[in-house]
């Protein structure tokens, strides 16, 4: 059996923190192994998922996350039907974490699960964002219970969520600032309708997917606030038709929506950096070589760019997070890693400096970064200077950092003298007496034994291989 860490955000009986709110069951953990119970009030529906082929064909062209039946185990209460033990999914990312192209491409695994469901006589209950991972670099919809047998006439009971978990960020990325997917970490249940038809441009109006499913989907919203719901009669309501006719409409207004990633400072980093070729590829080596040494399972690559130093673990088969603050770098990176079908690499933005926090009730519905840990090796290439420059974070508390979230640091430390920090120096007063090589290593032998460092070639850098201090 595939056993994984308790998770932070579960309670005294391992149920998990994200997972109280569906009367059709939850997830939880037992000796390390994660299950989901599916409770007597889903049974018909689960059975009719299982029995009408939607779980085999969603699962085949990888939809769905798969499951086994298990019968060993207990459920948590009497409540319980079936007991599933669920794929592992190496690392829960967040929508507000996702580049654009992986939120359409999301959207879009939603759409056409729903589209393969009626088919079977089943329609999706619900449209959240989080419950879609990425797996093996695709996204994958991992909540089981989430599919109910379709009513003729009935609507797309997910429809509004749908439109506030995907299509509203998507279109505000995409046509007023990709950075407004942050957005998704202040409303956790998907942006209002009527926010976003207040920030999208007046010409988002004149498209017809947008002016249907945001600006008069916020105004109908606003005027039945407060309006009974009723039951369509034998007849009326909403035909299958129209409700394909819908998710088609939905499709298309989200596969139109394009994001432009420009020049940022970050985004051609490789291309303008002070690097050597000679010094670009004895780097590569020299953290090959760290890598193959430690043999990591898990890997996260901060400040990573577009990942060019990350695809060294991913290449070598290790899961690899590569995060960077950059939407244009992630971008890049995440249409790089679906080109070439990487399924080790996980592209995220996060700023390292402000992280995801964790958020929801009680603070324990969404992990924050950290809790998301710990790694195996974290990789911080050229990414010292910017955290103790740029932002006045000390090198101890960089330090004390990364040494609680991995057990082994790859690091790579710049000195002032490098062009690239003469740059951060040009616009601010020099205050940082402690940033000099000796003091990097005062700093960060309190947390770490030094295993092993060697220069850059060609360059003033030097890359340590740090190991935490049982």
């Amino acid at each position: 059996m595939q056993k994984t860490k308790t998770p932070t955000n579960s309670d005294l009986n391992g149920t998990l923190g994200a997972s109280f709110r569906d009367p059709s069951g939850f997830l939880f953990t037992d000796g390390g192994i994660l299950y989901r119970q599916v409770n007597h009030v889903y049974a018909a529906e689960y059975d009719r998922l299982m029995e009408s082929g939607l779980y085999d064909k969603l699962v085949k062209v990888g939809l769905l996350i798969p499951h086994q039946e298990v019968e060993q185990v207990e459920g948590k209460d009497e409540a319980a039907y079936k007991i599933l033990q669920p794929e592992l999914v190496q690392f829960i990312s967040y929508p507000y974490e996702w580049s654009f192209s992986q939120y359409k491409d999301a959207a879009l695994a939603i759409l056409s699960i729903q589209k393969r469901a009626l088919k079977l006589g089943m329609s999706l209950k619900d449209a959240s964002a989080y419950n879609i991972q990425f797996v093996h670099g695709k996204p994958v919809l991992i909540d089981t219970l989430s599919f109910e047998t379709y009513q003729e006439g009935q609507p797309w009971v997910a429809y509004k969520q749908f439109c506030q978990h995907f299509l509203a960020p998507l279109a505000l990325m995409a046509l007023k600032d990709v950075r407004l997917s942050q957005l998704m970490r202040v409303y956790i249940d998907g942006i209002p309708l009527d926010l976003a038809s207040q920030i999208l441009p007046g010409t988002s109006r004149l498209n017809f997917g947008l002016l249907t499913h945001i600006h008069l989907h916020a105004g109908a919203q606003k005027r039945y606030a407060d309006a009974e719901i009723k039951q369509p009669k034998d007849g009326a309501g909403v035909s299958r038709q129209a409700m394909q006719g819908l998710i088609e409409s939905l499709q298309s207004t989200v596969r139109k929506l394009e994001w432009k990633a420009g020049g940022t400072e970050w985004g051609n980093y490789y291309e303008i950096t002070n690097y050597s070729d000679a010094a670009f590829e004895h780097k590569k080596d020299v953290i090959a070589g760290w890598v193959e040494r430690v043999k990591p399972s898990l890997v996260w690559d901060l400040g990573a760019n577009n990942g060019e130093f990350s695809r060294i673990a991913s290449g070598a088969g290790i899961f690899t997070v590569s995060s960077d603050i950059d939407p244009t770098a992630v971008e890049q990176n995440y249409r790089r890693a679906r080109q070439e079908k990487d399924q080790n690499l996980l592209p995220l933005v996060l700023d390292l400096t402000n992280p995801s926090p964790a958020l929801g009730w009680a603070n324990v519905e969404r992990d924050s970064f950290g809790q998301r840990g710990p790694a195996d090796m974290i990789l911080a290439l050229a990414l010292i200077h910017h955290l103790a420059i740029s932002n006045n974070v000390p090198l101890p508390r960089v330090a004390e950092f990364f040494s609680g979230v991995s057990e082994w640091l790859v690091i790579e430390f710049v000195p002032k003298s490098d062009s690239q920090v003469q740059k951060l120096l040009k616009s601010r007063r020099d205050i940082f007496d402690q940033y000099t090589k000796d003091g990097f290593e005062r700093a960060f032998e309190m947390y770490y034994h030094i295993r092993d460092t060697i220069s850059v070639k060609e360059s003033e850098r030097k890359l340590y291989l740090l190991q935490t201090r049982k």
